[in-house]
């Protein structure tokens, strides 16, 4: 796809892209609820991200992009969650494909300029598997004449309907190294790929997060932009854990702090009861834990480096958000009383959303493991 309408952007100034994204607020709130009602996804509010230029606003200036930082990021997608949770959860899983290869050029000087030009250059939409890959990778990749045979099924393709782009992985086994996870990109159009229409969940009902199957895709060399060994942490999976886990978790504080506005609002008629106010004070006490978690994150995502001391200070990060957004959704249903029960006000649909919050690595016992392993000095992955 190329965009049939796009806004030009001087690239001699800086976009404000939080108010870019504030100017949008209105008009994706106003579809939200008809897209969560209908399982549809949010096809006009990424129109709208692709005509601001919002889809390329990762990429550096000097290779024609936004020049928009990992936390300037964060912040965007934490406000676009207050309008629609959907719309911000799917460009999440965009944004983090596009600040990887941001960080390996800056920090690696990896050859991904041309990728980088061409994306801001053609305002190309990405659509990931990685949040059900993880470390050891899914598929299969068969070695052929210039490339490898791909064939799998992928789950959780956040905003695959509009994209342009898959970045995915598949198993390869080498006969030196042993199982080898390729990452490659392809474009959904290539022969053998194919979107179902199979998203119908409790939240996030309008990311169109269906699944991808690959049937025999064929992946040129040159596709393949990393190799990894499957199933251990190393140096591009330590990348992914620095990007992506602040970029998605900026989406669920966002949609915890549109919960607690909704149940504020609610709770004012009762604003001189004593069990109302020592409800609300327990919201804001937990939203306030979420958005310290989600701070330490970031921060931790800025340094310049990643390793496993980082993606420890950011998984640790991801389970005290996640756990707070969960108490701060399930406090406001409580401080809203009855009308929260109601469709109409908007806070169900919120308390589905924020669900989705369990589900991305590293969850429970794992993260717990990875934290006592680092303070303890041992090797993570052994």
């Amino acid at each position: 796809m190329t965009p049939t309408e796009t806004i030009p952007t001087d690239r001699t100034s800086r976009t404000d892209w939080l108010a870019v994204a504030e100017e949008l607020l209105p008009a994706f709130a106003a579809r939200a609820a008809g897209h969560d009602a209908d399982d549809t996804f949010v096809a006009e509010n990424f129109a709208e991200l692709r005509r601001r230029r919002l889809f390329s606003a990762a990429v550096p200036v000097e290779l024609g992009g936004g020049g928009a930082s990992h936390a300037e990021l964060c912040e965007v997608l934490r406000t676009l969650a207050h309008a629609c949770s959907s719309t911000a959860l799917a460009f999440s899983m965009h944004t983090h494909q596009v600040l990887i290869p941001v960080w390996r050029w800056r920090h690696d000087r990896a050859p991904v300029d041309g990728f980088l030009r061409r994306l801001a250059a053609e305002e190309l939409i990405l659509a990931s598997s990685g949040g059900s890959d993880w470390l050891t990778g899914s598929g299969r990749a068969e070695k052929v004449d210039g490339g490898y045979r791909v064939t799998a099924r992928k789950i959780f393709a956040s905003g695959a309907p509009a994209a342009d782009l898959f970045s995915t992985m598949a198993v390869y086994e080498d006969p030196l190294d042993g199982p080898t996870v390729l990452h490659f990109m392809i474009p959904f159009e290539a022969p053998g790929v194919k979107i179902h229409d199979n998203w119908r969940t409790l939240g996030m009902r309008a990311t169109g997060s269906n699944d991808v199957t690959l049937d025999g895709v064929f992946v040129p060399d040159a596709a393949v932009g990393v190799r990894r060994p499957s199933g251990r942490w190393s140096h591009p999976w330590h990348i992914v854990a620095a990007m992506a886990l602040p970029i998605v978790y900026s989406v669920y504080v966002g949609v915890a702090e549109a919960a607690r506005d909704v149940a504020v609002r609610e709770a004012m008629r009762r604003r001189d009861d004593l069990a109302t106010q020592e409800l609300v004070g327990a919201l804001d006490t937990e939203l306030t834990a979420a958005r310290l978690a989600l701070r330490s994150m970031i921060a931790a995502a800025a340094r310049d480096r990643v390793g496993p001391d980082v993606t420890n200070e950011v998984m640790i990060g991801r389970t005290l958000a996640g756990q707070a957004v969960l108490r701060t959704a399930g406090l406001a249903m409580e401080a809203a009383g009855g009308a929260a029960f109601f469709r109409s006000a908007g806070l169900e649909r919120l308390f589905r959303d924020v669900q989705g919050a369990r589900y991305h690595a590293l969850r429970g016992s794992a993260q717990r493991r990875y934290a006592g392993r680092v303070a303890l000095g041992l090797d993570v992955n052994d």
